[in-house]
């Protein structure tokens, strides 16, 4: 395996020089480690995939396979990467899409495949857009391009590991741990079967959403489980079924070395890149980076961390969103249903609670629930936690009543 990685590494030259791996002075402060970035968001595609559909398709290709039409079925980032391996290569490909897949990404995908593929927006969900692919591929004598299941993508996947040998060799030492994030397998399989025999498995940690535990969950079962539901939050790892081929590549693990990250704690992540470092990162890119606050500081303290950055596709019409999430997450935003008394002075009495670090962020008359009292929605945001605390305390004191619907996933998907 090792052979066939450093061949498709060094064939990925054509496309881009080699992804830097950074310590990172702001993380490193922050867990007191040496922390260094793989940095996939910096790719053509600005993700990762660009590697595994360029080793799939220049071995097709090598085969004499160049005549026939490349699929595949993506709303995001092996779309992107399959796009511009068609115009590298100069060979015909049809991206099947959802038909709500956002028109942004839908221009940025015909930008890198230009005059080389046609989109096909078909069904709402990825499923539907599978299958139509697959259909179109065996009516028209096509290849199909998988997103992560089959030994070529995940060959082109370990290029990243190649990489990371090949930065590292003036280090002293292995790095103590590697952290990944996992959707389809693709790229934790390769990073860890270029490493095997190399890297004690002990050194890899594996991050997924809490939505989306398809590995964790297939894991603890000793074979593959679908996923009844996913939350499609992190669209770059919500996978219901990890690979075939993946999971043989990952059995050895261990279940608790699989991370399950709060799709809300990834949006403190990305603000936070955004906003000290500058470094714009897609929810799935920063995946691995947040299982780091998951674990205990104590046991990663002085340790050298590689976290894999894994994309930076970031549509911005979500970031108001991705905020929202993580003042939610940081216990900086609240919301409450307050009931209040319908006399005159009611809301002025009310202000007079709030602490002087605390904005009210929304305020909504919901229904007069009985003569005397009505209820109002407010979102009330704050410099630091502990102020709700006091906030609290002052409701109770004036015999205010109250109920905090910050954390109600069904009343916050409602109303907030």
């Amino acid at each position: 395996m090792l052979e066939d990685v450093i061949a498709a590494k060094l064939a990925l030259r054509d496309l881009f020089e080699a992804t830097p791996l950074q310590r990172n002075v702001h993380l490193s402060n922050v867990f007191g480690a040496d922390i260094y970035l793989k940095r996939e968001d910096l790719t053509p595609v600005r993700s990762y995939k660009l590697r595994g559909a360029f080793n799939f398709m220049r071995k097709e290709i090598a085969a004499g396979r160049n005549d026939r039409v490349f699929a595949c079925a993506s709303a995001g980032n092996h779309a992107q990467g399959f796009a511009f391996c068609c115009r590298h290569f100069g060979v015909q490909g049809v991206i099947f899409m959802p038909v709500t897949t956002p028109q942004q990404k839908i221009e940025k995908t015909k930008t890198f495949g230009e005059g080389y593929i046609r989109i096909e927006l078909v069904g709402d969900i990825f499923d539907v857009c599978y299958a139509a692919a697959r259909r179109f591929v065996e009516d028209n004598n096509g290849v199909m391009v998988p997103p992560f299941d089959h030994p070529d993508i995940i060959e082109g996947q370990a290029t990243v590991a190649a990489e990371i040998a090949d930065a590292w060799q003036n280090e002293d030492g292995d790095p103590d741990l590697v952290v990944m994030p996992v959707g389809g397998g693709g790229l934790s399989a390769g990073i860890t079967g270029f490493f095997n025999g190399r890297l004690a498995d002990e050194t890899f940690i594996f991050a997924e959403p809490c939505g989306a535990p398809s590995l964790k969950r297939t894991l603890e079962a000793g074979e593959i489980v679908a996923l009844d539901e996913v939350d499609n939050f992190v669209d770059g790892a919500a996978v219901a079924r990890i690979g075939d081929s993946n999971f043989e590549a990952l059995k050895r693990f261990s279940a608790q070395q699989v991370i399950l990250v709060p799709e809300n704690a990834i949006c403190v992540t990305m603000s936070e890149m955004l906003n000290v470092e500058g470094v714009v990162l897609e929810p799935a890119g920063a995946l691995a980076l947040t299982a780091l606050r998951q674990m205990d500081r104590q046991a990663i303290s002085g340790k050298k961390i590689i976290v894999l950055v894994s994309g930076g596709n970031f549509d911005f019409d979500r970031l108001p969103d991705v905020k929202e999430r993580a003042m939610r997450y940081s216990g900086v935003k609240k919301y409450l249903i307050l009931r209040l008394p319908q006399r005159p002075g009611a809301l002025k009495d009310f202000l007079g609670l709030l602490g002087p670090e605390d904005d009210i962020a929304r305020f909504e008359y919901l229904k007069k629930t009985a003569r005397n009292f009505g209820s109002i929605l407010i979102g009330i945001e704050t410099a630091r936690p502990e102020n709700f605390s006091a906030l609290f305390a002052n409701l109770d004191r004036n015999g205010l009543k109250y109920q905090d619907i910050t954390e109600n996933e069904i009343l916050a998907n409602l109303i907030i």
